[in-house]
């Protein structure tokens, strides 16, 4: 039987899995959309350690976090492109 502790930490990388998820969707800005995605995936790591399989915890972990989301978050960095402040047009009279 579960008990209290086992029970709130659910709840809480539950709600942690969920906000991170829907975040993820609804951020607008990539970079803290694929932080997002990182959170989300660590959390649905720490679900498979409280079902006791250890070993789908890992490869969560080495798989998509490590491999997936580096690809990710290197294709935000190059192909981010940096955006200037307006520059004051010269009136030529």
């Amino acid at each position: 039987m579960a008990t209290v502790y086992e029970l709130a930490a659910f709840l809480l990388f539950a709600l942690v899995t969920v906000g991170s998820s829907l975040g993820v969707v609804l951020v607008r800005d990539v970079w803290h959309s694929a932080l997002l995605l990182g959170a989300a995936l660590l959390s649905v790591a720490v679900h498979y350690v409280m079902l006791q399989a250890e070993f789908l915890a890992a490869m969560q972990i080495l798989v998509y976090v490590g491999g997936v989301l580096i690809l990710i978050t290197f294709a935000v960095m190059l192909t981010r492109t940096e955006t200037e402040p307006d520059e004051p047009e010269v009136s030529r009279t």
